[in-house]
Formats: C-alpha cells, sequence, structure tokens
C-alpha cells in the first residue's frame, strides 16, 4: 500500500482497525518519542507513534518511580510541541546549582541570576516526575487530530525500502511511512534492523534513585556532590520534595537498598550536609546500573535514532533526556522543512542533514560526562588538590562560569528554531 491520506495532514487510519498510512513512524513512545510525535504533528506533519505500553499502565502508581531533570532548552522543545503547559505546575525549579568535589569548602556555585544581563533570566531547568511528564504527554496527543497514538502495540518486524518503510505489529496490522523514527531505548529494534552497530562500556556504578520530603524548603537549589564511589545529587522539586541521584559503586548498591528506612534517611542526611531538615522517603528505593551507549550512525536508509536508541550516557551531568529532545529539536526541523515543501521526509538528503546536526554534539558529550567521571571518582590527593582549585578558578571567571552556565541550560551551538523559541 503507497503512502497516503496526507493532504489532510492526519495519518489514513482505516475504521475497521486495518493498516494504518502515515508521513513518519515513531517507533517508542516514551518521553523522547511522544514528544517527537507531538512536535511534528503540532507542525501539519502525519504522524504514527507506537509504544508496547498501554499509558493507564504508564500512569499508574508505582510505574516508574523515577524523575527527569528538564533542562530550559528541553522546556522549549515541550512549550513548541504545546505540551509544556501540561506539566508546568508541577515542575520544580533549578535557581541555583552548587557543585563540590566530596565536601571541600572550594565549589562552584551557578546563580540563575548571573545571566539576567543577557536576557536569559530564566532557572537551569526544571526537575519533574516521569508520570508528570508522561502525563502531559497524552494529554498533547489527545489533542493532536494528525497523531495517531498506538499503545498498546508492539512491533515485531521493520522494513524499509527505496520508497517507504514498514512496521508489522504483533496484532497483524502493519503502519507504512515515508520515514522510520527509532525511539525505541537502548535494545532498540529500528536500531539492530538496520544493521547499526553500538559501543558500549559499564561504569563499575549504579544509580540509587528515590524521591524524599523534608521540612526546610529547598528554595531552587540543586546540590551534587563528587564523592569517590560517584555523585550523589540532589534535585529540587515542588512541595518541598527532592529527587535524590546516588550513584555508588556497584558492589555496596545492595547494601544500602536493604538498610532499614531509618538507617538510610540518616545516610542521605549526612551525605547530603542536613540543609533539608527532617527528611521521609516517598518512594521505594531503586538502583539502575551505569553504563554508556552510542550508535556508530544515528541514521541509516529511511530511519533516524534520537534518545536512548542513538545515545545514553553518564547522568553526572543530568544531560540524559535533554541529549535526547535536542535530537528532538534537530529533527523536526529537518523534516518539516522538507514536508512543507513537498519533499521525500525520508530522504537521504534529510537524513544527511540530521546526522551533520546531532552527531558531534552527542560524541563530545559522552566523552565529557565519560571524562568527568573518572577524573571524579578517586580520592587521589594531588588530582584531587587540582579538581579543587579548578572549581575555585572557574568560580571566580564570570566569562568562563556563564559559559558553563549556558551549557547546562542547553543553549550552546548550534539551535533548532524550538531551542530558540521560534515557530516549526
Amino acid at each position: 500500500m503507497a503512502v497516503s491520506g496526507t493532504e489532510s495532514g492526519k495519518a489514513s487510519v482505516p475504521p475497521q482497525g486495518g493498516d494504518i498510512t502515515t508521513e513518519v513512524v515513531v517507533l517508542g513512545g516514551g518521553l523522547a518519542g511522544l514528544t517527537m510525535a507531538a512536535a511534528l504533528a503540532s507542525a501539519g506533519v502525519p504522524v504514527v507513534c507506537i509504544d508496547q505500553d498501554s499509558p493507564e499502565r504508564m500512569e499508574s502508581h508505582g510505574f516508574d518511580i523515577r524523575t527527569t531533570a528538564i533542562s530550559y532548552a528541553s522546556k522549549m522543545v515541550l512549550e513548541s510541541a504545546g505540551v509544556w503547559h501540561h506539566m508546568a505546575e508541577r515542575a520544580g525549579p533549578m535557581l541555583d546549582i552548587r557543585i563540590a568535589d566530596q565536601f571541600s569548602p572550594l565549589f562552584i556555585h551557578y546563580d540563575h541570576t548571573e545571566l539576567a544581563m543577557e536576557g536569559t533570566h530564566q532557572p537551569f531547568g526544571w526537575i519533574l516526575d516521569n508520570k508528570d511528564i508522561r502525563s502531559a504527554l497524552f494529554t498533547r496527543s489527545a489533542e493532536l487530530p494528525g497523531l495517531v497514538h498506538l499503545a498498546p502495540a508492539k512491533a515485531i518486524t521493520v522494513e524499509r525500502t527505496r520508497t517507504g518503510v514498514s512496521v508489522r505489529l504483533a496484532d497483524g496490522r502493519t503502519v507504512r511511512g515515508r520515514l522510520l523514527v527509532g525511539a525505541d531505548g537502548r535494545r532498540s529494534l529500528a536500531r539492530d534492523s538496520a544493521g547499526i552497530k553500538v559501543r558500549r562500556w559499564s561504569y563499575d556504578q549504579s544509580a540509587i534513585i528515590c524521591t524524599i520530603r523534608h521540612s526546610e524548603p529547598n528554595k531552587g537549589v540543586a546540590v551534587e556532590h563528587f564523592l569517590p564511589n560517584g555523585p550523589f545529587a540532589v534535585l529540587p522539586m515542588t512541595d518541598n520534595r527532592c529527587s535524590i541521584v546516588w550513584s555508588e559503586k556497584t558492589s555496596l548498591v545492595d547494601t544500602y537498598l536493604k538498610l532499614p528506612e531509618d538507617q538510610f534517611i540518616d545516610e542521605l542526611t549526612r551525605r547530603s550536609g542536613g540543609y533539608l531538615g527532617e527528611i521521609s522517603l516517598l518512594t521505594r528505593r531503586e538502583a539502575w546500573p551505569l553504563s554508556v551507549l552510542l550508535a556508530e550512525r544515528f541514521v541509516a536508509d529511511r530511519l533516524a535514532l534520537v534518545g536512548e536508541a542513538a545515545h545514553a550516557i553518564h547522568p553526572i551531568a543530568g544531560q540524559g533526556l535533554n541529549l535526547g529532545m535536542r535530537d528532538v529539536a534537530a529533527l523536526a526541523e529537518v523534516v518539516v522543512d522538507a514536508y512543507r515543501l513537498g519533499l521525500d521526509v525520508g530522504g537521504p538528503e534529510v537524513l544527511a542533514r540530521f546526522q551533520r546536526w546531532r552527531r558531534f554534539d552527542t560524541v563530545l558529550l559522552a566523552a565529557v560526562c565519560d571524562g568527568l567521571v573518572h577524573l571524579f571518582s578517586n580520592s587521589i590527593p594531588p588530582v584531587k588538590l587540582a579538581r579543587d582549585l579548578g572549581m575555585a578558578v572557574i568560580n571566580r571567571l564570570p566569562p568562563v562560569k556563564r559559559f558553563f552556565m549556558k551549557h547546562a541550560m542547553g543553549v550552546v551551538g548550534d539551535l533548532p528554531r524550538m531551542i530558540r523559541g521560534l515557530p516549526l
């Protein structure tokens, strides 16, 4: 079946649940994938998003206790896609960032008001529960007539030809389009079907995560201590809550997870420095192994990879999803430009432009994060002294510090229109 039904800005969906035709097929309806679909549909590009989980399950209590740091740049992407206003009230702003090497008196302090003179008087970012981001994405998807959200729907096979793509579902249906966006995570069917190889390496660390409530206000301050076994981050949320992301040597993780709750809270208080007052746990504790994944390329014939299908990095800089949101902004721009000109949205020129735009930035950030992990995850005295002095120097050089602040906000480099606040 040829791709059809796109003149009206909608996918062609048979009334009795048959095959579906569209312009773009997004495989994976996670945070990056559904944002990708919403961005395209908001700009008039017909899109089908396929997710193996149902919205009801993903919104159920306890499905996902994780939180996500949304940078200023990612907020702009979500705003452009019409998603942000559905989640803004639940977003805890990061107004200050304090980074210390263990508990050294020398540290870096980023204050968002220091960028006011340059017209970017905005928080560095926001912290949200993943379930609240998903809820906002589901709400926005339901508002977009050009977006067909198939969930639950399991993809079985992917076929790419010279003229289009087709995804066969477990229920027997086939979804056809001109471009496949692989947003289906580290174990990507889309990536593997194209034979794209990946580089992987693991750290001897896992991230212990939970959400706490505290008696003292967090004042929008994000704190990160670089400790010998990995960074310990306290991230501000709404309603006197904070998200804990505690990277620890993998061999010790089970010990901390099995601590009685009062002892675990004592350990959190000690590591955070006690500035939050009385602490209580709001969620269970979980641990996630930390590793890096980099696809050798982000495109193949009629395929573009975004999010963790293309890359996964250490959370030391809080840039995981934000890197994926930059993928979304860049790919949405090149696809929308091609669609409005009547060009093939899955053509080689479109994909080459996306690859040039995103590959270097991603590899560079992955290398920087990897270097930071190795630099800070030790207690060698000369190295620690050099680290502390370097942080003190950065803190006293306003131009250098402003550059790093902009980088944390995601507003450095060749920025897509969505990040610059321009319409697609």
